[in-house]
């Protein structure tokens, strides 16, 4: 499933790693049992993401029917926090404090790992591959136990401003954005590139997850003029953006959309597919929705895990193809630690994958880290929406670590 490349500099690498605590701790380890722990939006205004850790929670059960990890079965224990920071805090410490689990892997949202990040640090708790592309998952320095997975959002702001000046050098920009973390990011990241012109150029609009809906931030977008648009939402607020453009007759000549949510079925196809047509997004994932992928060994291992482990899911949710992805990373993460699964050297395994394949990531697209790279995917590849699809275009190009 996953190939390994530079296997000497990887070992070295490892035996470089900067010790994290005097004793091993093997909390959540038996002889016979690794204890995953794991929160997710089963309901709220983020529950679009719940598919994802229903997706890992299937994964883990196709590697426990294959004989497990070193002789150990995975149990992936994942409870509900409505993409509320507060729950998270609460079903968190029930993860570490009751559940004694190893490690917390990919639990969900920006805002909601920022209220734990601290915690899971002091208490030296592997924070693994947060499901959050906030810059800040890559600060080995000040957060050494939380390490991210996806691209950073102040990177992919970065790309779509420098796509603007290069397609729209004189527009406007309107960038619509959630109040936390995660919109604050592309904030940053547009502010990157257009430095001291950024007033001049940026016209913003700021919703709360607890707003019903985001139609007066678009209206009022519309009516400064902004002949491009930044839409930095999740799912339910995406599909509603892209409705209330497309519905008071807004045509911008360019509309970039977060990568987090370009899921055909849960936003696209929700907001009437015909309607983001020529919405542009940065991709590392393989779209399940574009044919040119029919007979690709990646995704036809990914259906096949789906019908066999997980057939209830949505196969146009890109949700599916990113949990797949990522708890493949973890699984490669465990069999680099081979029997000694202590935390220290979970952390030390996550921050030692070196140009790891995973059948999900486009061409040319691998994880990579180390002790002072925590950003494990830094390459993307533009792609636009045909009302269909997403069809890709330019080549993959690298984002640097945003400081």
């Amino acid at each position: 499933m996953l190939h390994r490349r530079s296997a000497i500099a990887a070992a070295a690498l490892a035996l470089a790693a900067p010790r994290l605590a005097r004793a091993a701790d093997t909390t959540g380890i038996t002889a016979d049992e690794i204890r995953i722990g794991n929160t997710a939006p089963y309901s709220g205004p983020a529950s679009a993401y719940g598919t994802i850790a229903r997706c890992e929670a299937a994964f883990f059960r196709m590697v426990n029917e294959r004989g497990g990890v070193a002789g150990r079965k995975v149990t992936f224990l994942s409870y509900d926090d409505g993409y509320s920071p507060p729950k998270t805090v609460e079903q968190v410490r029930r993860l570490v404090e009751q559940d004694r689990v190893a490690c917390l892997f990919q639990n969900v949202g920006t805002a909601c790992n920022s209220a734990i990040v601290r915690y899971a640090n002091q208490r030296k708790v592997p924070h693994l591959f947060v499901g959050s592309g906030a810059d800040k998952w890559g600060n080995y320095q000040d957060t050494p136990w939380s390490i991210g997975w996806q691209p950073s959002y102040r990177i992919e702001a970065q790309i779509y401003t420098h796509h603007m000046l290069r397609e729209r050098p004189d527009a406007k920009l309107a960038l619509l954005y959630q109040n936390d973390d995660f919109g604050k990011d592309y904030v940053v990241g547009v502010r990157d590139v257009l430095k001291d012109r950024f007033n001049a150029v940026v016209r913003t609009a700021s919703f709360e997850v607890t707003d019903p809906t985001v139609d007066s931030q678009i209206l009022s977008l519309q009516s400064s003029g902004a002949e491009v648009l930044l839409t930095a939402a999740t799912p339910k607020f995406a599909a509603q953006a892209i409705r209330k453009v497309h519905d008071v007759g807004w045509r911008p000549a360019l509309h970039f959309l977060t990568n987090v949510s370009i899921s055909a079925g849960a936003v696209m196809n929700p907001a009437g597919p015909e309607k983001g047509t020529g919405i542009i997004t940065s991709a590392y994932l393989k779209d399940s929705t574009d044919p040119s992928w029919r007979d690709d060994p990646g995704m036809q291992e990914w259906r096949a895990f789906m019908q066999q482990y997980y057939p209830d899911g949505d196969l146009t949710d890109a949700g599916n193809v990113f949990g797949y992805g990522i708890a493949a990373t973890m699984l490669q993460v465990l069999r680099q630690c081979g029997r000694d699964l202590s935390r220290e050297r979970l952390i030390q395994e996550a921050a030692n994958l070196r140009t790891v394949e995973v059948p999900v990531l486009l061409p040319g697209i691998r994880v990579d880290t180390g002790p002072a790279n925590y950003h494990p995917i830094r390459q993307m590849q533009l792609a636009r929406w045909t009302g269909t699809t997403w069809q890709r275009f330019g080549g993959v190009f690298e984002g640097a670590t945003a400081s």
